[in-house]
C-alpha cells in the first residue's frame, strides 16, 4: 500500500512540474455515505446514510483552454449505519472505514460572472487504511476492528469485521470558484467495486460504497 501511495504521489508531482501553470489546492468537507448491496441470499442491505468527512490535496494541470486534469490524494471516511429493534431492544451499528482516495478527474472551468463554474468527473481508486465498527444492543456496547482481506478464512478471528482493501468507482462534481483561491463544490461518488470479501472461498454478497458531500477548498 505504501508503495502505491508513493508511486501515485510521485506521478502527480512529476506531472505538475512539467507545467508551470499547475496550481495546488487543499479541500475538506462533509460527506454522507452508505453501503449498498445485498446479502448472499439476495436480500438487500438495509443500511442508512452516515455522516463522515474528508480532507486532502489536489492539483489542477491545464490541458486545454478551460480544461484541467485534476489528480488528488484525499483522506476520507466511508461506511454506513444500521438501526432496528430486536426483541424490544434497540440495535445500532455504525461502520467507519478510513480510505486514501486517489481521484483522477477531468475538469471544465469556464468563466461565469466574477468566477468560474467547476464541472468534473473521473475515476477514483480507494485504499483502505483502517476503521472500526461500533455496535450497540440495549445497554451493551462493543467495538470491532476492521481488517482488510479478499478472503475470510476459518482461522481468522470472528470478533473482527472484514472488507476488501481496494475500493473504486466514479466521481462526479460541480462547484464554483469565487476567486482564484476560494472554491466550493458538491461531490457525488458511485462505488463500482464489491468490497465484501469471500467467506471461506464462497461469494458472500455484495457491498459497494456510495455517497455525496460538500467541500470547501483553498487554492495556493
Amino acid at each position: 500500500m505504501k508503495k502505491i501511495l508513493m508511486l501515485m504521489t510521485t506521478a502527480i508531482l512529476l506531472a505538475s512540474y512539467t507545467n508551470a501553470q499547475t496550481s495546488f489546492a487543499i479541500r475538506a468537507g462533509v460527506n454522507w455515505q452508505n453501503i449498498n448491496g445485498e446479502e448472499q441470499d439476495g436480500t438487500k442491505l438495509d443500511y442508512k446514510m452516515a455522516t463522515k468527512f474528508h480532507v486532502g490535496l489536489q492539483a489542477d494541470i491545464p490541458v486545454a483552454t478551460d480544461f484541467y486534469f485534476q489528480p488528488g490524494l484525499i483522506f476520507t471516511t466511508k461506511g454506513a449505519r444500521l438501526e432496528e429493534t430486536i426483541v424490544g431492544e434497540n440495535f445500532k451499528v455504525n461502520i467507519n472505514i478510513a480510505y486514501i482516495d486517489i481521484p483522477l478527474s477531468l475538469v471544465y472551468k469556464p468563466e461565469v460572472g466574477a468566477g468560474r463554474i467547476i464541472l468534473g468527473f473521473g475515476p477514483y481508486v480507494g485504499i483502505g487504511v483502517g476503521g472500526k465498527q461500533k455496535i450497540e444492543f440495549g445497554s451493551q456496547k462493543d467495538e470491532e476492528k476492521i481488517n482488510f482481506t479478499n478472503d475470510v478464512k476459518p482461522v481468522d478471528p470472528d470478533n473482527v469485521t472484514y472488507y476488501k482493501r481496494i475500493d473504486g468507482g466514479a466521481n462526479v462534481f460541480v462547484g464554483y470558484e469565487f476567486t482564484k483561491n476560494l472554491f466550493l463544490q458538491l461531490n457525488t461518488q458511485l462505488g463500482l467495486v464489491n468490497i465484501q470479501p469471500k467467506d471461506e472461498g464462497q461469494d458472500d454478497g455484495k457491498a459497494k460504497n456510495t455517497g455525496f458531500g460538500i467541500s470547501l477548498g483553498y487554492r495556493f
